[in-house]
C-alpha cells in the first residue's frame, strides 16, 4: 500500500486540515512529523468542529494518531489540548494517540526567550507565536533539550535543568526578562510525567512494524515549504523542516517510506506575520479574499494577508518539496470576480527571474510578474465533479498546473470535507 505525506506549498494555512481530514478516512495511522503549536489545523466533522495544534488530525476520524519525534511538545499546551477535545467527545487515550519518547520539550522558558527576542527585535520582528518553539528547536541542536524519555529518570532530568538554566536565564536577564527557577521547572515536570509517560514509546518500531503489515500511513506536515528553515523566505520562516523529507527524519522511518508527497496550495495566496509577499493586495481585492475565505489564523488569530496565486513560488515548492500533486483549496473564493491574475515571475533590479532569491534584499524587492486571466460568473462552491465547475474556472485550474509543472489531484470547492473533487487517489500504488 502507498502512504502520503501533505505537506503545504505556500507560507501555510492552505487548509491542511481538510485535505488531512478527508484522506484520514482512507488511512490507518496519521503522524505529525514536524513544528509544535505553533501549527492549526481546523477541522468540521458533522457539524463540529476541532482546531488542532499538536494532535493529529486522523483523531477525530477514530485512526491512531502519532506525534514523531521531529516535533516539539509543550506537555502543558497537549494536555490541555486533550482536555479540550475529550470534551468535544473525541476519543484520546495511549490506545489512540503514541507519542515519540525521543521528541523534545517545549518549557515556559523557551516561549519567555521566544517573546523577549521578538520584543527586543522591535521593528525587525520576526512575527513568531512566541509559544517557544524557536528556542526549543535550537536546544535540541544545541544536544541539552530535555525530551520525553527523560521525564521518566529524575536525576537526569535534574541534571538537565541545570545545563538548560545556565544558558537561558543568562539570556533571558540580558534581555530584562524575568529568569525561571530548577525547583519550580523540576517539580511541575515531575508532576506532568505520570501524563505524559503513557502515551510514550519507540513510534518508529511501531511504524516499520505497521509499514511492514501494508498498513496505511498518513504524514501530516505543518507550516509550509516557503516556511522551510533551509528553503523558505528565510528568516522569516518557521524552525523546523516543513518538506516531505522531513517525514522520514521526523518519524524514524527511511525515505523510501514517504509515499506520493501532495502540496496544498490555495487557489490565491496568503501569508500570516512578516517576511516577504511579492503577489499581495493591499488594496479592495485583497480585502474581499480575506472576508471570503474568512482569513484568520487558526493559532494567531491574525488576519492572513492575501494576495493572487504565486505560480513561481508554488513552482519551487513543488521541486523542493518533492511533491508529484496538488491539492488546490478554496477555489470558491475567487467566484465572481471579472478577471485573475497569477503570478508568473519577478523583476528585480530590471532582471526577470522564474524563481524567489534567497537573498532577503532580493526578496524584498521582487515585483510580481502578471499572467491576467478570464474570471467567472457562476458559482464553484460544493462542486464535486469538474462538470460541476464553469469552463473559465477549469482553464484556470489547467493553467496553474502548467506553471507549477504539477497536476492537480485534488480540488477543494468549500469547507465541507465532500466537497471535494478528486483527479487521482493519493493512496493508489
Amino acid at each position: 500500500m502507498a502512504n502520503v505525506a501533505v505537506i503545504g506549498a505556500q507560507w501555510g494555512d492552505e487548509g491542511k486540515g481538510k485535505v488531512v481530514d478527508w484522506l484520514a478516512s482512507r488511512a490507518d495511522i496519521v503522524v505529525r512529523f514536524q513544528g509544535g503549536h505553533n501549527a492549526g489545523h481546523t477541522l468540521v466533522v458533522n457539524g463540529e468542529t476541532y482546531k488542532l495544534s499538536l494532535l493529529p488530525s486522523g483523531l477525530a476520524r477514530g485512526k491512531l494518531g502519532v506525534i514523531g519525534n521531529g516535533v516539539v511538545i509543550d506537555p502543558e499546551a497537549l494536555l490541555a489540548e486533550i482536555g479540550r477535545v475529550r470534551g468535544q467527545g473525541l476519543t484520546v487515550t495511549p490506545e489512540t494517540l503514541r507519542i515519540a519518547e525521543n521528541a523534545a520539550l517545549i518549557l515556559p522558558l523557551h516561549g519567555a526567550l521566544d517573546r523577549a527576542r521578538e520584543s527586543a527585535r522591535g521593528a525587525r520582528k520576526i512575527g513568531t507565536t512566541g509559544r517557544g518553539i524557536g528556542p526549543a528547536y535550537e536546544d535540541k541542536v544545541a544536544r541539552r533539550a530535555i525530551r520525553v524519555c527523560d521525564l521518566a529518570e529524575p536525576d537526569t532530568l535534574s541534571a538537565k535543568l541545570d545545563e538548560l538554566l545556565l544558558h537561558h536565564n543568562t539570556l533571558l536577564a540580558g534581555l530584562g526578562a524575568e529568569t525561571f527557577t530548577k525547583e519550580a521547572l523540576l517539580a511541575r515536570l515531575l508532576e506532568l510525567a505520570p501524563q505524559i509517560l503513557p502515551f510514550a514509546e519507540p513510534v518508529w518500531e511501531r511504524l516499520n512494524e505497521a509499514r511492514q503489515a501494508g498498513r496505511r500511513i498518513l504524514f501530516e506536515g505543518a507550516q509550509a515549504v516557503m516556511l522551510d528553515n533551509d528553503h523558505g523566505t528565510y528568516p522569516f520562516v518557521t524552525s523546523s523542516n516543513t518538506v516531505s523529507a522531513t517525514a522520514a527524519s521526523g518519524t524514524g522511518l527511511g525515505p523510501q517510506a514517504v509515499g506520493f508527497v501532495l502540496g496544498i496550495a490555495k487557489a490565491y495566496c496568503t501569508r500570516v506575520g512578516s517576511g516577504p509577499f511579492p503577489t499581495e493586495l493591499t488594496d479592495d481585492t485583497g480585502t474581499l479574499l480575506g472576508d471570503r475565505g474568512h482569513e484568520f489564523g487558526t493559532v494567531t488569530g491574525r488576519r492572513r494577508r492575501c494576495g493572487w496565486f504565486d505560480a513561481t513560488l508554488v513552482r519551487q515548492a513543488v521541486k523542493v518539496g518533492g511533491v508529484q500533486g496538488l491539492a488546490l483549496t478554496k477555489l470558491d473564493v475567487l467566484d465572481g470576480l471579472p478577471e485573475i491574475k497569477v503570478g508568473v515571475g519577478y523583476r528585480i533590479g530590471g532582471e526577470l527571474f522564474r524563481r524567489l532569491p534567497a537573498a532577503p534584499g532580493a526578496q524584498a524587492a521582487a515585483e510580481p510578474v502578471y499572467e491576467t486571466l478570464e474570471g467567472w460568473a457562476e458559482s464553484t462552491r460544493g462542486a464535486r465533479s469538474w462538470a460541476d465547475l464553469p469552463a473559465a474556472a477549469v482553464k484556470y485550474v489547467r493553467r496553474i498546473e502548467e506553471l507549477v509543472e504539477a497536476p492537480v489531484t485534488l480540488l477543494s470547492t468549500s469547507p465541507e470535507r465532500d466537497d471535494t473533487i478528486m483527479v487521482r487517489d493519493p493512496f493508489a500504488d
